[in-house]
């Protein structure tokens, strides 16, 4: 699937979409402090009240609280928000102060050893155990595994065979990353001052050095994947296994000066997705939007289940089939850095991204897959901007949506303490893995 994207390019709000097959509007999860609880109905719930097995290894970033259920059969090495409430500074959403820690990691882009990649290592190791003990069992109901693994994110500490494989090529700079070439767009320009990455970046060897970083940890992250789709070949689980792969969100990794995620550009909203087992013909390309919304809804088409409530998808087998969903491809963002919503729509060659306050955005991706030419402001397209805000308008009312966002986090902030407390807590600059300090700055 080419043209695959995430319901909100931050983790926390993301994998609760996920879980639901709900958008980020719909079920109130907005962003890194205000995580997944379990009491909304997920795809796991779903499979388990149908008497699946389903667990869950590694990473979820859902709240984690004693009590909560996420709807898994087992979680093996979660991890949550931490203490259960995440990144609290993340609630300010007015006068937002720059985010700390980017110096530390810039300085940590580079080879060896982090304990998200031991983590991922464990995560890697505990999935082939589970698929070993699964293969051993007499079961007619279909089970599913959920394997999720950090790498590539940061800090950019890849193990040396895998950051020096990059570090050793004549790595190009990122796209438009010249300060005279790149966008500027309040919105962007907004998270760059409060996520300033970039300037702790002083020469093309810096940036080169975090791009064989995070290369690196793709090149690691596939490596341990490829342990376990080993291990579903060696136990003769491959025939009649559905493997999805995915991503939370994407990263900017550079392109237009902007680092991590957070942005409704393609490199941050949008998200590898491969399908591969029965009823998917090895080889087949599929350029029609889909989201992350749509994967619940086909792994329980896949395993025989109910439907899942309320869910916003469609069948991605139903889209192999050739059936053509009447709907726009939603993501959202509400979190770090942005003092207003943002919504992007996507509806066949246009992208169109809603700004709260801002000044929209118009790209046409067939024309124009890099997104250079903004058309938002160009008499040609006016129409096509209308019919794009048109449609929008029939899904969501983003004002409403940004009113209710931050009724929310206004709420969550005061709980804790307001916004000096939330500002003394710190910057949480990546959750720590199990067993691991937090990593405040």
């Amino acid at each position: 699937m080419t043209s695959a994207y995430t319901c909100s390019p931050i983790c926390v709000p993301a994998r609760a979409a996920f879980a639901t097959g709900r958008y980020v509007h719909e079920i109130g999860f907005w962003d890194n402090a205000d995580a997944y609880d379990g009491i909304l109905p997920s795809w796991h719930h779903v499979l388990r009240r149908a008497g699946h097995r389903v667990a869950s290894i590694g990473k979820l970033h859902f709240r984690g609280r004693s009590g909560d259920d996420h709807g898994w059969s087992e979680e093996i090495l979660p991890m949550h928000i931490i203490d259960g409430i995440g990144d609290v500074k993340g609630l300010v959403r007015e006068r937002i102060p720059v985010r700390k820690g980017g110096d530390k990691m810039a300085k940590l882009a580079g080879p060896g050893e982090s304990s998200y990649t031991q983590y991922d290592r464990q995560i890697a190791q505990a999935a082939c155990q589970w698929l070993e003990q699964r293969a051993r069992q007499a079961d007619s109901k279909p089970w599913a595994l959920f394997v999720s693994m950090v790498s590539p994110h940061f800090p950019l500490t890849a193990p040396e065979q895998w950051f020096q494989h990059y570090a050793a090529m004549d790595l190009p700079m990122p796209k438009r990353y010249g300060k005279a070439d790149r966008p500027r767009h309040p919105f962007t320009d907004e998270y760059a001052r409060v996520v300033d990455y970039d300037s702790h970046f002083h020469s093309d060897a810096d940036v080169k050095r975090a791009l064989a970083g995070y290369f690196g940890l793709v090149s690691f992250m596939d490596e341990q994947m490829g342990h376990v789709l080993d291990a579903l070949v060696r136990l003769g689980l491959s025939q009649n296994t559905l493997v999805i792969y995915t991503s939370d969100h994407g990263d900017n990794l550079g392109a237009r000066g902007l680092w991590g995620k957070s942005t409704l550009y393609e490199e941050s909203a949008g998200v590898p997705l491969i399908l591969a087992g029965p009823q998917v013909a090895a080889g087949t390309v599929i350029h029609r939007p889909v989201s992350h919304v749509d994967i619940p809804v086909t792994i329980l088409e896949a395993a025989g289940a109910p439907a899942l409530p309320q869910a916003s998808g469609h069948s991605l087998l139903d889209i192999l089939r050739g059936g053509v969903p009447k709907r726009p491809v939603l993501s959202e963002y509400h979190a770090i850095g942005s003092t207003g919503g943002a919504t992007m729509l996507r509806v066949g060659r246009w992208k169109y991204c809603h700004y709260i306050d801002h000044p929209p955005q118009l790209f046409d991706l067939e024309n124009d897959p890099q997104e250079s030419a903004d058309l938002a402001a160009h008499p040609d397209h006016a129409e096509s901007l209308h019919q794009c805000h048109s449609l929008l308008l029939e899904y969501l009312r983003p004002q409403e949506v940004d009113g209710r966002a931050k009724a929310r986090q206004q709420a969550l902030l005061e709980s804790y303490g307001g916004r000096e407390a939330a500002l003394a807590r710190g910057d949480l600059g990546f959750t720590p893995a199990p067993g691991t300090d937090a990593a405040y700055n």
